[in-house]
């Protein structure tokens, strides 16, 4: 949720999720996929994600988890695309008639916009944007956070001795590894939430993060009915069918597959592909579960 335009895009990603911290170096060498990485479990409570209230529960074992993983795979490196939970960031989609060309004025104009949808005064927000033009209007994706909590997660990486110049909620840097050019679904389950957008022409075009008590045991008729609406309201407001769906997040994702699959008729793949990790793999790094470290290096 925060960038330097003037600075390269780090090779090193690390994700802060409920349950472990995973983190990836991207390649140098052409394979369009990482170096290496690796992931570390944390504690139950270790991190509770949340929109308003402290995330960090037991801030010292997660530290000792981003050394732990980064220590390996960082190399001289640094710099560091910090992803943090789906439910600590708001990400909604806002149609204007116009904005401004000019970045700040149209920065005012969204937070304006978004004054009355979030839990949180805005003005205590960090707000990032893109804006798509779609036909005669402008839609805007935001990704809205309660500046205190950014602030707390980016803390945690400069006291591991890394530098978080881009923060990403997971979901949005997992949809990097997806390609958006037909009607797309992405759906990505974690251990309090489940998290669906579609792409369709390279553009955004819904993005839901549900509450999930079922975490990573959730079957795959329960994850086909949490999908479900989402499939009806894009049928209806776009007149098309979801023709493939990505998947991630389940360590076991054929029933979900086959749900998803009777549901819809589109093709159900993996996100992420085991080419996509690279031979060296530091201990053990569940692939399921990568999707936004590995989304966030590739794009």
């Amino acid at each position: 949720m925060g960038s330097n335009s003037n600075m390269a895009k780090p090779k090193l990603a690390c994700e802060i999720a409920a349950d472990r911290v995973l983190a990836g170096r991207f390649s140098d060498h052409g394979s369009g996929g990482l170096d290496a990485c690796a992931a570390r479990e944390l504690a139950p409570g270790s991190v509770v994600p949340d929109l308003v209230e402290s995330n960090l529960r037991q801030r010292e074992a997660v530290r000792s988890g981003i050394e732990a993983v980064l220590g390996p795979v960082a190399g001289r490196s640094k710099d560091v695309i910090a992803i943090v939970p789906d439910a600590t960031v708001r990400v909604m989609l806002v149609e204007f008639d116009t904005l401004p060309s000019d970045q700040e004025e149209a920065l005012g104009v969204v937070r304006f916009r978004l004054k009355k949808s979030l839990p949180f005064d805005v003005e205590k927000a960090k707000i990032s944007f893109h804006a798509q033009k779609v036909n005669d209007e402008v839609r805007v994706v935001a990704a809205v956070a309660l500046a205190s909590v950014i602030d707390e997660y980016e803390a945690l990486f400069r006291d591991a001795g890394y530098a978080p110049g881009v923060v990403l909620p997971s979901m949005l840097a997992a949809l990097g590894s997806a390609d958006g050019k037909r009607p797309t679904m992405v759906v990505k389950v974690d251990a309090h939430t489940t998290s669906i957008a579609i792409l369709n022409a390279e553009q955004l075009q819904l993005f839901r993060t549900l509450e999930n008590p079922r975490g990573v045991t959730i079957t795959g008729e329960q994850l086909a009915e949490e999908v479900y609406p989402s499939v009806v309201f894009f049928q209806d407001t776009y007149h098309l069918n979801i023709e493939r769906i990505y998947l991630a997040g389940l360590p076991d994702s054929a029933a979900a597959s086959a749900a998803l699959r009777g549901q819809t008729e589109a093709d159900v793949q993996e996100l992420v592909a085991s080419s996509q990790l690279g031979a060296a793999a530091v201990g053990s790094v569940p692939r399921w579960r990568m999707a936004g470290v590995v989304g966030a290096l590739i794009s």
